[in-house]
């Protein structure tokens, strides 16, 4: 992994330090990272979740984008997850796509951490 996908990863595990990250080598010298324990709740059936994205070699200059998380996302009032939100693959196994693309992309302030901070704040509030 290159220097900068290595500190990423750092950066993430000090960032949601209640969670399990865990990470593996894309091949390209960037990573694939899946965090687990990640809190959820209402108006989730899941208390806790997990999400997966791949940091590509390109990073800090690419996105971390798309996010995935567990098939089974659900909402307790049995509304749709709505607009952002559909039936993917993660690497092998089905899994739920979180679409947040960043379209201004600050290399020097948008991190994989914050990112990620990102996607669960828009998850928790998504209508």
């Amino acid at each position: 992994m290159q220097p900068q996908i290595e500190k990423a990863i750092a950066d993430i595990r000090s960032t949601f330090t209640e969670c399990i990250v865990e990470t593996e080598p894309d091949g390209g010298g960037g990573a694939y990272v899946t965090v687990r324990d990640l809190a959820l709740g209402p108006p989730y059936a899941q208390q806790k979740i997990w999400v997966g994205f791949q940091i590509t070699f390109q990073y800090p200059y690419a996105d971390v984008y798309p996010h995935f998380t567990c098939a089974e996302l659900a909402r307790t009032d049995g509304r749709s997850l709505g607009d952002g939100i559909g039936n993917a693959n993660w690497r092998g196994r089905n899994a739920t796509q979180l679409s947040r693309r960043s379209n201004k992309l600050n290399p020097a302030t948008d991190t994989a951490a914050l990112k990620l901070l990102k996607v669960m704040q828009w998850l928790r509030t998504h209508p």
